[in-house]
């Protein structure tokens, strides 16, 4: 048994060897949670104070569930057969397996994941004739997971308006559809259990009898259905009920878009009368800078259960702060720091970028790959193989070139415009006849079928015309439009991501525009057009780096919950960036936003890099923001300062007391482009007035600093600010 606690410090012990009563653990980054959770189940059984079927442990993933059930297993001289661990989803399946009859499901009943679910979806609306421009099949679906997570059937639901009545209708028609083909969706397993639970005494009190002692992962992730779930299975308010015992941060509560209610962790201390709270706040990650600039950043949040990060591993490195010209400079930077952490001996592998949104990764992907860095994209595609991008390149590669069948299958019917299979099989059999290409083909074909080509042939046509004389990021933006592609992304509710990815195409494409030779003024956009297709082919596809490849890693803050590096690269550190702008104006969405800033943070366990950007690029158009509140939270003594040094982006210096914004003094005795000169006041469209104090750099890189008052002090490119003389 000493062995077992050994190598625990004293709060994991007391969490460990707690008595049979409900406890709250709140685990801060890197305590050792896991450690904790699976020596509790090892002390409880080697004590005999439970059996192995006497204990339920709830994980949020199956990878989570197999690691502490091998953990468990290494503590035990034999296998804990009989022990439930799973996630809550596994559970209920397994529940519902046994009990299927009670829960009117059919023994051998199915369970559909998303994509399965969202084709069900369709073939509902398709079956009923409802228009799926008017109902969105991905609304539906999260219109019906929604209200199933919040515990609620059609009949419960209340309509305001007409449209959520025929919404509700939908969804009694889908769990028709659903009973009879004897299937389940994820929010089904859960949903059903549950009611199964609160409606079935007998089973109810077999399963609170058996499970005496219920441990619960990442309790702060639970829904409000998951927590009637664990109150109904812990016997709330009645005697004799199982010992609950969760495990949790709410400073680690970043899942509110999915459903996830922080404020279940001081529920379950009200209702279930919690007399232990236990706090890890040993941290075995990060150095010191590190914790105290997490800790500092989440002080700024009310309504904390409240911890304090802390670390006997010594102050480290402090925290590197930059602010760059423009996006272009960030991204720059940021890659010529990871290689100079590599030739100090660093593994890439040990390196992330993290970023608030994945149109972000666009820009540091161009720069790795211009500089030979492998890199593997966590959690999600390469920009470039996003498939509202491939989308969107489809359209200009029929612009380049009509006969191109591959672009031409991808979008002919995308957005929906009624080109079924059938008519896609007819025209790829006429195009197979005559040895011609699908494009060629279309006016052989005839009847229905062949109108609805014929429109589609004739938008290519017209785009092609449309765009002749457009710039290259011009012309970009408006195939999005004119394709329907922007529309059809904006009436889907998970269209916000993939609307932003169809935005950075359009700076992808003037950024290739402004880089490439002759680039400004190429008389023939369609050229530079099939120059820029050949870019988009070049860094997409065979260039992500593998599993086991030694590659820097990318991935938003979301996706990088859970891990940890030795250096944290946490870009775009802007006001409505980071806090994300929905945030600025959703009840507890800044709350949010800093946790999920303090989940960043809190990666990190050698180095953190944080930087910003005072302009980037947007629809082609330069725009212009506030460093994000969350730098200035960091407090000025855990900092140490960059800024560009020289007229080179390439060369950056250390700022002892901030940014340096000196200007070197032959800047000073002359007139600056467009007829400026230091001490003139101007305005500016987004900062109002200002006065130039400082400028440095000549032609197209000349930068001025103003002083614009309330909006502060800002360094701008003067060929790029659109300033006027005030």
């Amino acid at each position: 048994m000493s062995d077992l606690l050994a190598r625990l410090n004293p709060q994991q012990t007391e969490a460990v060897t707690l008595s049979a009563q409900h406890a709250l653990v709140l685990a801060g980054a890197g305590s050792g949670k896991t450690r904790v959770l699976t020596t509790r189940i090892a002390w409880l059984l080697n004590n005999g104070l439970a059996s192995p079927s006497g204990i339920l442990a709830v994980t949020f993933t199956n990878k989570a569930a197999r690691e502490m059930q091998t953990r468990i297993e290494a503590m035990l001289s034999a296998s804990p057969r009989g022990m439930w661990i799973g996630t809550f989803h596994g559970l209920c399946n397994r529940l519902l397996r046994a009990h299927h009859r009670d829960a009117g499901l059919a023994p051998l009943f199915q369970i559909l994941d998303t994509a399965d679910q969202l084709s069900a979806v369709k073939r509902l609306l398709k079956t009923l004739n409802v228009d799926d421009e008017k109902f969105p099949p991905r609304d539906l679906l999260y219109f019906i997971n929604a209200h199933k997570e919040a515990g609620l059937r059609p009949h419960a639901i209340e309509p305001l308006d007409d449209y959520t009545r025929r919404r509700t209708a939908l969804y009694q028609e889908y769990e028709a559809q659903c009973q009879r083909e004897s299937v389940v969706d994820f929010a089904e397993l859960l949903l059903r259990c549950y009611e199964l639970l609160q409606r079935n005494e007998p089973i109810r009190r077999h399963y609170q009898q058996r499970f005496r002692y219920i441990l619960v992962d990442e309790f702060q992730d639970t829904n409000t259905l998951q927590y009637r779930w664990l109150k109904l299975l812990a016997a709330e308010g009645g005697e004799g009920g199982a010992a609950l015992f969760c495990v949790g941060d709410d400073d680690q509560s970043i899942y509110r878009f999915r459903g996830a209610e922080v404020g279940n962790m001081r529920d379950f201390e009200r209702e279930f009368q919690v007399r232990h709270v236990i706090r890890l706040e040993q941290n075995y990650r990060s150095h010191g800078n590190i914790l105290e600039a997490a800790n500092a950043i989440i002080r700024n949040n009310g309504d904390r259960l409240g911890k304090n990060l802390w670390t006997d591993r010594g102050a480290g490195e402090p925290v590197r702060v930059f602010e760059a010209m423009g996006d272009g400079d960030e991204a720059r930077w940021i890659v010529e720091e990871i290689q100079a952490l590599v030739r100090d001996g660093a593994m890439r592998a040990d390196i992330a970028l993290l970023y608030r949104s994945n149109a972000q990764s666009r820009i540091l992907e161009h720069q790795l790959f211009a500089n030979g860095i492998p890199y593997r994209v966590h959690g999600g595609l390469r920009f470039f193989e996003r498939q509202e991008v491939k989308h969107a390149l489809a359209y200009l590669r029929l612009i380049a070139n009509a006969d191109d069948d591959t672009a031409f299958m991808r979008v002919v019917n995308f957005p929906t415009r009624g080109i079924g299979a059938r008519s896609q099989e007819a025209l790829q059999d006429a195009a197979r006849a005559g040895n011609i290409s699908l494009h060629a083909a279309v006016p052989l074909l005839t009847g229905k079928s062949a109108a609805a080509l014929g429109q589609f042939v004739r938008l290519v046509e017209e785009l092609r015309r449309e765009t002749e004389t457009l710039p290259l990021p011009e012309l970009v933006e408006h195939v999005i439009e004119r394709s329907g592609l922007r529309a059809h992304y904006q009436a889907g509710k998970e269209g916000q991501d993939r609307l932003e990815n169809l935005d950075e195409l359009i700076n992808a494409a003037d950024n290739f525009r402004a880089e490439s030779p002759g680039g400004e003024a190429r008389a023939q956009p369609h050229a530079l057009l099939a120059d820029f297709l050949n870019h988009a082919s070049l860094e997409a596809g065979d260039h992500q780096a593998g599993a086991d490849a030694d590659a820097v890693q990318l991935m938003t803050v979301h996706a990088a919950k859970g891990l940890e590096f030795d250096a944290v690269f946490l870009s775009g550190l802007e006001e409505e960036l980071f806090p994300h702008a929905n945030s600025l104006t959703d009840a507890g969405g800044l709350e949010e936003e800093r946790r999920l800033m303090y989940v960043a943070v809190t990666r990190a366990r050698e180095r953190l890099y944080l930087s910003c950007a005072q302009s980037r690029s947007l629809h082609g158009q330069i725009h212009y923001h506030l460093r994000s509140r969350f730098l200035e939270e960091v407090p000025a003594e855990l900092v140490k300062r960059l800024t560009p040094g020289g007229r080179h982006p390439q060369g950056w210096t250390v700022a002892s007391g901030g940014f340096d914004r000196a200007a070197p003094a032959a800047a000073l005795a002359r007139d600056l482009p467009g007829g400026l000169r230091i001490g003139q006041n101007v305005r500016h469209p987004s900062f109002g007035l200002g006065v130039i104090v400082a400028a440095e750099g000549s032609g197209r890189d000349a930068r001025a600093q103003i002083n614009f008052g309330d909006a502060g002090v800002k360094w701008l490119i003067l060929s790029l600010a659109k300033l006027e003389a005030a």
